[in-house]
């Protein structure tokens, strides 16, 4: 693996799909005239991938382009049927998936390793980049250690370098019943105070037992902020106020 910084990332177009056809997309329609962060991964639906790297990302995409950032994009050996049901699987809607399906833009970044211990075959080395106007400025590649790292290239590393001063999004959850006016009046105040949150609706992701046991209530809704329990929706009223 070799650092790019400095360097204009490699010119290649890549086959992916829209309105279910297939279009070109060039290193210059995604790079050109932006200023751009890419992170790259071994492959759609494995573990640390779908855990940590792209939900990470995902989240912190308002924060990253609050800070001059125009687009994020998540950089994969695979193809764009399987790039595309990766990212609708993991409602990244903040991430473009880009498929490398033949590795030419790893390969011309350096970064493709042999993964034919895993049935893999060749596929992308893990790596994150800012890149301004198709030149890297900054590269964070993983050790070349076994295994697949996962220590540097993630998204706090990379808001950490463009804005260390940067504030980053609360963890917020709330859990909601469909046709609750109180939801309802939740989730505009957590709108209107600029705060993202996380919805877990009862009878979809889960259970009345499922907020008893977590909350010791039986209404909703109920609102959680940075792994503190804040109750309901006069609750978060007054914390809102504070």
């Amino acid at each position: 693996m070799k650092n790019h910084e400095g360097q204009n990332v490699p010119s290649v177009v890549f086959k992916t799909r829209q309105n279910n056809e297939f279009v070109d997309v060039s290193t210059d329609d995604i790079f050109k005239g932006k200023t751009v962060v890419v992170f790259s991964l071994p492959g759609a639906f494995t573990p640390t991938c779908s855990a940590t790297h792209l939900p990470r990302y995902n989240e912190l995409a308002k924060t990253l382009k609050e800070n001059g950032v125009d687009e994020i994009v998540c950089m994969s050996v695979n193809d764009a049927f399987v790039m595309d049901a990766w990212k609708q699987n993991q409602e990244a809607e903040n991430i473009t998936v880009i498929p490398d399906g033949n590795g030419e833009f790893s390969a011309g970044m350096d970064m493709l390793v042999g993964k034919e211990d895993l049935g893999f075959g060749k596929r992308s080395w893990r790596y994150s980049m800012l890149v301004k106007d198709g030149v890297v400025e900054k590269q964070f590649i993983e050790p070349d250690v076994p295994g697949d790292p996962f220590e540097v290239s993630d998204a706090d590393t990379m808001l950490n370098y463009i804005n260390p001063n940067a504030e980053k999004p609360k963890a917020i959850s709330i859990i909601t019943r469909s046709g609750c006016p109180f939801c309802i009046n939740a989730k505009e105040m957590l709108t209107d105070n600029n705060m993202d949150y996380e919805e877990i609706v009862l009878g979809d992701d889960a259970s009345l037992r499922t907020v008893r046991a977590i909350t010791g209530y039986e209404t909703v809704p109920q609102i959680f902020i940075e792994g503190t329990h804040i109750g309901g929706s006069e609750e978060l009223e007054t914390y809102l106020k504070k």
